[in-house]
């Protein structure tokens, strides 16, 4: 068993996702604003990183679900035992499970032909629905500018103590996955929702000040107990070179907003 502790921080104040505000997220029944899900993922990274080192970011199979809320300024332990080949990983935060995962070293398989497409402007995004949503629908390619000040700062907001990242210039998988939100966010225009869980093919390293990108389809979009998933099939590249391939799932729409 290893574990690792960490003090949650909400890097999502200023986001347009009002889920990560005190009043709006106690609108739909939670304590206050939720660390954002791709977060709650860094702190899981910590583990198997340690393990694995860089064959992890090179070649590693994982898959995280988010059950619980964790709240900014919390503890937050994060839980980690072998199991055969893979290391199930857990996260804890106010006596409560919030997290679960497993991850495992794999050899990468072939990749589905992931289109580019123009990405819409802030204020042409369409709203998020089923039929902007659809299975089969190609999403605008996202980019961001990994510049090293980005990545100091992200290291630092998520309290990572690691110094691989820092020592060897290395792009944050915490980061690689917040790739899948920007997918999501910037192609429609969404009230609060959840990122509820990602499995991740990691496929190789980026750097810091290199250009990431994320090529997205739409998988799915069903109803569950009320809420509206999306499940999004998203391929991650540094520059030219493949990073990670995700699925994943968010509640694009939440049952309270569907009520009113």
């Amino acid at each position: 068993m290893r574990t690792y502790n960490v003090r949650a921080y909400n890097t999502a104040r200023d986001s347009d996702n009002k889920i990560h505000d005190d009043a709006v997220a106690q609108r739909f029944g939670f304590t206050g604003a939720l660390v954002p899900g791709a977060d709650i993922y860094a702190y899981m990274m910590h583990i198997p990183i340690e393990y694995w080192g860089r064959a992890f970011l090179e070649r590693a199979v994982s898959e995280y679900r988010f059950a619980s809320p964790v709240y900014d300024g919390q503890n937050v332990e994060v839980a980690a035992r072998e199991e055969r080949d893979s290391i199930l990983i857990e996260v804890t935060s106010q006596g409560r499970s919030c997290a679960a995962g497993s991850a495992r070293l794999g050899t990468p398989s072939g990749l589905a032909a992931y289109q580019e497409s123009p990405a819409p402007s802030p204020e042409h995004r369409p709203m998020a629905s089923a039929t902007t949503l659809a299975p089969g629908t190609v999403l605008g390619t996202q980019r961001l500018e990994a510049s090293r000040e980005f990545m100091t700062a992200y290291l630092r907001d998520i309290g990572e103590t690691d110094d691989i990242y820092s020592r060897e210039g290395l792009v944050h998988p915490g980061n690689v996955l917040r790739m899948c939100n920007y997918a999501l966010i910037r192609n429609v225009k969404l009230g609060p929702w959840i990122h509820v869980g990602s499995k991740i093919q990691n496929l190789g390293l980026a750097h810091a000040g290199e250009t990431l990108w994320a090529r997205a389809r739409v998988l799915a979009n069903y109803e569950k107990k009320g809420h509206r998933f999306v499940e999004l099939d998203v391929l991650v590249l540094a520059s030219e070179r493949s990073v990670a391939q995700v699925l994943h799932t968010a509640i694009y729409e939440l049952r309270q907003a569907v009520r009113n």
